[in-house]
């Protein structure tokens, strides 16, 4: 394993130590080389969870390297292996800041590839997830976003007035267009991130994907998901405020950004209706309900206070 600390970072003009291998394998009598997928894995104080991730992606039947950006864990666990660069950021960045450690390094290496895939500490694709989903981009020449099946039949798509939702899916198998990907497991092409950029670090983390597909779409790329190239992430779920928090001041951001103030007017109205019906009927509230989490996300968008959220709001309910 090779680890990058926070003090190597500032003496050295690179954010990180990339590790870029390259495979050599026989075909038809020569030599070719075989580029090695770049994946990004955010991590943070889940570190068996985070073995399990890594294992998945080497048993993947492409061969990758990966990059571990952490985001101030208390543990790191040691990867014996020179196929694992260690990011070590010193505190939580966000998903969205840590991503753009390793898209920053992914585009400024022009060998290494098309592609470049992310995903949380969590995520458990099969191991003909990547491949499937490579196949099926081939014939996409426009696709600039893609994620994987998560398996639960739905689409994402971004609503002018609710943000990202989810609809039921139309396509059993193969390409189907979608309006965001998630971050489950999602890959960008590198033509795609060159012209419209990365991760907008304002959202720190939550509704990023929907904000870089609908820049991605206003340039002429699509976002699409690949039915049948299956990912789990088995742990979905927090039971901080913070998740409240970034969903409602998120959406705001992304629909005033992205559709105008007046979508922006009535997005903050549904967002105190379902503020005040939870409150008063607990049995309207969904999974991530917080009345702080929720009047606090609020109050910041109208501020204009964006980045990490309110460190209390971290705390477990």
């Amino acid at each position: 394993m090779r680890t990058v600390t926070p003090a190597a970072k500032a003496s050295s003009p690179s954010i990180q130590i990339w590790v870029s291998a390259r495979l050599t394998v026989a075909h038809c009598g020569s030599t070719r080389v075989v580029q090695p997928l770049s994946v990004v894995l955010v991590h943070r104080d889940q570190p068996e969870r985070l073995l399990d991730t890594i294992d998945a992606f080497r048993a993947q039947d492409v061969p990758v390297t990966i990059t571990i950006v952490d985001n101030g864990s208390a543990v790191v666990p040691p990867v014996e292996a020179d196929d694992v660069t260690v990011v070590l950021n010193g505190r939580n960045l966000g998903f969205g800041p840590a991503v753009n450690i390793g898209y920053r390094k992914f585009l400024a290496d022009k060998d290494a590839g098309d592609w470049v895939v992310i995903a949380p500490h969590d995520a458990l694709p099969e191991p003909t997830c990547l491949s499937s989903m490579l196949r099926v981009l081939a014939d996409h020449p426009r696709a600039g976003l893609a994620c994987a099946d998560v398996g639960d039949g739905m689409t994402p798509i971004v609503d002018p007035y609710l943000g990202g939702i989810l609809v039921p899916g139309s396509v059993a198998k193969g390409w189907e267009p979608i309006g965001q990907p998630h971050g489950t497991l999602m890959l960008a092409r590198r033509a795609c991130l060159d012209e419209v950029g990365v991760f907008d670090e304002r959202y720190f983390a939550y509704i990023e994907e929907a904000d870089l597909a609908l820049r991605a779409k206003a340039a002429g790329w699509e976002s699409g998901l690949v039915r049948g190239a299956m990912v789990k992430n088995p742990y979905v779920g927090s039971a901080s405020a913070a998740i409240d928090y970034l969903q409602q001041r998120n959406t705001l951001l992304l629909v005033r950004e992205h559709f105008g103030r007046y979508h922006a007017f009535v997005r903050l109205g549904i967002a105190l209706w379902f503020l005040v019906a939870g409150a008063v009927r607990p049995a309207r509230r969904d999974p991530y309900w917080s009345g702080e989490g929720s009047t606090r996300g609020i109050l910041d968008f109208v501020r204009g206070r964006f980045g990490p959220p309110p460190p209390h709001l971290f705390v477990k309910r």
